[in-house]
């Protein structure tokens, strides 16, 4: 079944929802900032496992402390709630 591409209104009553994520460059974004590099790079190997699960794997970059993630759904051409489904599970898991 293919996947579909959110519209904006979509987007942005998901957004209202959803702390500390916007949109940059059509996808969904968050900026991450850990207290040193082992911190941070334990994040991204915590996110790959969800990521790995879930199929569906961030763009993202890591300098010292901090993590960018950019999620989209390339097969829908743009931002899904798959998008949404895992930048939750990336929020629950600052939380835990």
């Amino acid at each position: 079944m293919p996947i579909a591409k959110l519209s904006p209104a979509e987007v942005e009553a998901r957004l209202g929802v959803l702390p500390d994520w916007v949109i940059d460059q059509h996808k969904l974004y968050r900026h991450f900032v850990f207290d040193d590099f082992v911190e941070a790079f334990g994040f991204m190997s915590r996110v790959a496992l969800l990521a790995e699960a879930m199929d569906h794997h961030p763009e993202w970059s890591n300098v010292y402390n901090r993590v960018e993630v950019h999620l989209t759904t390339h097969d829908a051409g743009g931002i899904s709630e798959r998008d949404f489904a895992l930048a939750e599970r990336i929020n629950r898991l600052l939380r835990d």
